[in-house]
C-alpha cells in the first residue's frame, strides 16, 4: 500500500481509538509510533518517541504553560475572580441582563489570568450563576452566558490554545498573544451585544438588579484592583518589550502569590491544591504535546498533507472558498472532539495547506482558536456545556443547549469579520514586532 493509504488508516485508527475513549495522548502515541514503524521501521519509530519526550519536555518557551495555570489557579484561590464580578455587578448590574454581561466580563478578565476556558467556566459558574438565580434570571440566559462566556479562555492572552499552536508550528507566542487581544475584545462585544438583543424580546431572561451607590461602585472597583494590576503587569509588559512571555508568566504567578498571602489565604491546605491542580492540568498538557510530536512525524512520511493539498486545489474552490470548507469542518468536528485535542490532531494537515495558500500563521491561529472556541459550546459535545451542567445540576442540559445558540451566532459573526478584515488580528502584532 501507498503512505497515503497508511496515511488514512493512521486517521481511522486514531478516530476509532477516541471513540471508545482513549486519552487523546495516548492514541496520539500508539498511531504515531506505529504508523511510523510501518512507514519507515522501528529504530526510527523508537528514536521519534524516545526523542520527542525529552524534546518536548526541555523547550524553554513550554515553561508558560505551567505558570500561567499557576497564576490563574493562584488569583482564583485569592478570590480575585469574584472581585472582578463583584465590580462589573455593582457597575452595570442594574441594566437589563446586567448579571449576564456582568458574567462576560469576569470571564474576559479571568481569561486574561488562567489561560483556560474549563477554568474561567468553572470558576465563574460557582459565582455568578448563585447570583442570576437570585434575581430571576431565566436559565437559557444564565447558563448560556457562563457556557458562552467561558471559551473567551483560549482567546484571550495568555492562552494555552495559543502556546500549543505556537510550539506546534514554531511561531512567535508573543505576537500570537498580542493577536488575540484585539479579537478577544470583539468578541466579549458580540456577546454583550447578543445579550442586549435577548433581553430587548425577551425581557424576562434578564431583569434588571438591584442599583448600588456610588460609593459601592468605587469600593468594588477599589477591591479589584489587583487582579487589574497583574493584568496590566503580565500583558503590558509583553506588549511594552519589557517581559518575554515566559518571564510575564513568572512575574504573574508571583503577584497571584503575593495577593494570596495578602488577603490571608495562604494556608497549607491552599497551597496543596493549588500545587496539585497545577500539576495535573501542566502534565495533561504536556503528554498531549509529546503524543502530538510522536503523531506528527508520522503525519509527514505518509504524505498525507500535501495529497490534501491537491485534492482541495483540484476542487478549484479558491482560497476563501478553500478555507471555508476546512474552517466547515473544523465546526463539525468540534462538535465531538475537544478543541485542544483536535488542534493537535490536525495541524499538521492544516497548517501547511493554508499558509501554503498566501494566509498569514498568525491570523490563522486567531481563526483556528475562534474556530475551536464554537466547538467548546457545539452541540452532542460541548465541553464547557457540560462543565457548566456540572456546577448547576439542577438545569437541562437541553436548556444550557439552548442557552448558548445566540452566542454562537455571535462567534459566527466574530469569525466572519475577522476573516474579512485579518487586520483585526494582525495590528498589534504587526505594529510591535515590524
Amino acid at each position: 500500500m501507498s503512505p497515503e493509504i497508511y496515511g488514512f488508516l493512521g486517521f481511522a485508527a486514531l478516530f476509532l481509538l477516541l471513540a471508545f475513549g482513549t486519552p487523546v495522548a495516548i492514541a496520539l502515541l500508539v498511531v504515531g509510533f506505529f504508523g511510523t514503524v510501518v512507514l519507515s521501521g522501528f529504530t526510527a519509530a523508537a528514536f521519534s518517541l524516545s526523542g520527542q519526550v525529552f524534546a518536548t519536555v526541555t523547550v524553554y518557551e513550554l515553561t508558560i504553560i505551567p505558570l500561567f495555570i499557576l497564576m490563574g489557579n493562584l488569583a482564583s484561590s485569592a478570590g480575585l475572580s469574584r472581585d472582578l464580578f463583584d465590580a462589573a455587578h455593582k457597575i452595570i448590574g442594574h441594566l437589563k441582563g446586567g448579571l449576564a454581561a456582568a458574567t462576560i466580563m469576569g470571564c474576559a478578565g479571568f481569561a486574561a489570568l488562567s489561560g483556560s476556558s474549563i477554568a474561567s467556566a468553572i470558576t465563574m459558574g460557582k459565582v455568578a450563576y448563585p447570583e442570576m438565580r437570585r434575581f430571576n434570571y431565566g436559565a437559557r440566559l444564565a447558563t448560556g452566558s457562563i457556557a458562552a462566556g467561558g471559551t473567551l479562555g483560549i482567546l484571550i492572552p495568555p492562552s494555552t490554545g495559543f502556546v500549543i499552536y505556537a510550539v506546534l508550528t514554531e511561531e512567535s507566542i508573543g505576537r500570537l498573544f498580542m493577536a488575540g487581544v484585539l479579537p478577544g475584545i470583539l468578541l466579549t462585544t458580540m456577546f454583550l451585544l447578543a445579550i442586549a438583543l435577548i433581553t430587548l424580546f425577551w425581557p424576562e431572561e434578564g431583569p434588571r438588579g438591584p442599583v448600588f451607590s456610588l460609593q459601592e461602585k468605587l469600593g468594588s472597583l477599589l477591591r479589584a484592583t489587583g487582579i487589574g494590576a497583574i493584568i496590566l503587569i503580565t500583558i503590558g509588559g509583553i506588549y511594552t518589550g519589557f517581559f518575554t512571555p515566559v518571564e510575564a508568566a513568572g512575574v504573574g504567578a508571583f503577584f497571584a502569590f503575593l495577593m494570596l498571602v495578602l488577603r490571608r489565604k495562604c494556608t497549607l491546605s491552599t497551597l496543596y491544591d493549588v500545587s496539585a491542580e497545577t500539576l495535573k492540568t501542566t502534565g495533561m498538557a504536556f503528554f498531549i504535546l509529546v503524543g502530538a510530536n510522536v503523531f506528527s512525524p508520522f503525519v509527514a512520511l505518509s504524505h498525507l498533507p500535501a495529497t490534501i493539498a491537491d485534492g482541495m486545489t483540484g476542487l478549484e474552490l479558491g482560497t476563501y472558498g478553500t478555507l471555508g470548507l476546512i474552517l466547515l469542518g473544523y465546526v463539525i468536528l468540534g462538535m465531538f472532539i475537544e478543541g485542544l485535542s483536535l488542534l493537535v490532531i490536525t495541524l499538521p494537515i492544516v497548517f501547511p495547506l493554508v499558509v501554503g495558500m498566501g494566509f498569514d500563521p498568525i491570523w490563522l491561529g486567531v481563526v483556528m482558536v475562534v474556530v475551536l472556541e464554537m466547538g467548546l459550546i457545539s452541540p452532542p459535545v460541548g465541553v464547557n456545556v457540560f462543565i457548566v451542567k456540572s456546577v448547576v445540576p439542577d438545569v437541562r442540559i437541553e436548556t444550557i443547549f439552548a442557552g448558548i445558540m445566540p452566542f454562537w451566532l455571535a462567534m459566527i459573526a466574530t469569525l466572519a469579520l475577522i476573516v474579512a478584515f485579518p487586520e483585526i488580528a494582525l495590528l498589534i502584532p504587526n505594529a510591535m514586532f515590524n
